[in-house]
């Protein structure tokens, strides 16, 4: 598997010639970029990173290899060791840091890793200073510092107490009134550091009891760690036979969060936003966004607020762009990823949970009567793989060219509007494949629009052959 560069980091499988997965040459290539690159950026001698990892089994290998590479650029590090992304971006803040590095791939299965890098406000690097650093890492006269000037090593293993602090002093979490509802909670960390944060997060909110599973941090995920439907069957379950109010489910390094209601049905990853956005739109009216590829259920929400909907391109630095842009007060995306500013421009699974159990505690409704709330839609996701032959920018364009009477947006890919309906075919920034998204009000309806454009795909491409 070749090596997958993009706004999203560094990502690969381990192991395999250089070049061709994550290997400690490739790692020290774009650890050393990413140490000038900073060095450049904020005139520093001496940059502060902080660095952190999920529990993958591979990254304890690659967290050494990433100390000594900074080290050696002469960059000081904090290594906060097993930890999430939202708190590794939260770290940057605390330690006034000059960026950090996440050594995680976070919903790819246990063979793949990955750098995800961080600036000073402790938020993924822009498309521009994504291509800065890959310009660096293709040159060949990096250098390094001489044996006095080598870089400070130090850890803090604090950092993960220090954001759950951070979300109890949130307005809108109400520790007591998630107390006084004396919740029976059920978690999934697919063995990763979610396993770490969840229950002491759980246990700072004071829920009555708290029901584990998968929360060794070995790495050693037990299923496909994306948290879709198709991979929570064992919360599912657990949730019905505990009789708890609520499942949550993490991925392996906590952005992104799947809901279980009490009936152990998946609440669906789309309408977590939708559910924390409806209950901080009550307190906080506003706008809100996401991308391009989540449901337009956000949009019905919001403008029943009073709000506007704006969308971005995927990416998790799209939509803080367009967050910052248009002022929204809460944001994500659609597969589990939700932003609140409040606390900081990142996608965060801790926040969403506190604001999700504070949201059933102030309304006393259950998991199941909130989802009612909210109109249904159905997204049917799926992809074409491609090989380096094909052209995907021609074929879009072409795609688009097809749909051109109807309103396209080729902000991300290209996105047609199809009276009330829409499909969404993009690039995907971490894997070889392009995705396809389609949404409708039934689930046949959306599948059929999805095989409909997966069959107009396929002309074109037998066109051109």
């Amino acid at each position: 598997m070749p090596l997958i560069t993009s706004i999203s980091g560094i990502r690969g499988t381990i192991g395999g010639r250089e070049g061709q997965g994550l290997t400690p040459a490739d790692i020290l290539k774009f650890t050393s970029a990413f140490a000038q690159w900073v060095r450049e950026d904020t005139g520093k001698e001496t940059p502060l990173l902080i660095l952190g990892r999920d529990a993958r089994i591979s990254g304890e290998m690659v967290n050494h290899l990433v100390c000594g590479t900074l080290q050696s650029c002469g960059i000081d590090i904090i290594d906060i060791g097993l930890t999430t992304t939202p708190t590794a971006e939260m770290a940057v803040g605390f330690h006034k840091a000059d960026g950090g590095i996440i050594i995680t791939a976070s919903h790819n299965p246990k063979q793949w890793n990955a750098l995800k890098l961080l600036n000073s406000k402790g938020e993924f690097l822009s498309a521009a200073d994504g291509e800065k650093i890959l310009v660096l890492a293709a040159k060949k006269d990096r250098r390094y510092a001489e044996v006095q000037n080598l870089g400070i090593f130090t850890s803090d293993e604090s950092c993960i107490e220090k954001h759950i602090e951070k979300i109890l002093e949130l307005p809108l979490v109400d520790a007591e009134a998630i107390k006084t509802a004396r919740f029976t909670v059920a978690i999934d960390a697919v063995n990763s550091t979610g396993g770490i944060a969840v229950p002491m997060l759980l246990e700072a909110l004071g829920v009555n009891k708290v029901i584990c599973l998968f929360c060794e941090p070995s790495g050693d995920f037990p299923h496909n760690p994306e948290p879709l439907p198709e991979n929570i069957n064992d919360l599912c379950q657990t949730v019905i036979k505990s009789k708890a109010d609520v499942g949550f489910v993490v991925d392996p390094d906590v952005d992104r969060l799947a809901i279980v209601n009490q009936l152990g049905e998946p609440f669906g990853e789309e309408y977590t936003l939708v559910a924390v956005a409806d209950y901080v739109l009550q307190y906080e009216p506003g706008n809100t966004a996401s991308n391009l590829s989540s449901t337009q259920a956000l949009k019905v929400i919001t403008e029943r607020h009073g709000g506007k909907y704006f969308a971005s391109a995927v990416g998790e630095v799209n939509v803080v762009e367009c967050m910052k842009e248009n002022h929204a007060v809460i944001g994500g995306e659609g597969n589990g990823g939700v932003i609140y500013p409040a606390l900081h421009y990142g996608r965060d699974a801790l926040v969403g949970i506190a604001l999700f159990l504070s949201y059933m505690a102030r309304s006393k409704k259950n998991c199941a009567m909130l989802r009612d709330d909210y109109p249904t839609f159905y997204i049917s996701k799926n992809k074409i793989n491609f090989t380096p032959e094909m052209d995907i920018d021609v074929i879009l364009k072409k795609l688009a060219e097809k749909y051109k009477n109807h309103p396209v947006s080729s902000i991300d890919g290209v996105k047609i509007h199809l009276d009330g309906e829409w499909v969404h075919l993009r690039k995907s920034n971490t894997e070889p494949i392009v995705r396809i998204y389609a949404e409708s009000d039934m689930k046949a309806k959306a599948d059929h629009l999805a095989m409909k454009i997966l069959r107009d795909v396929d002309e074109i491409i037998k066109g051109d052959e």
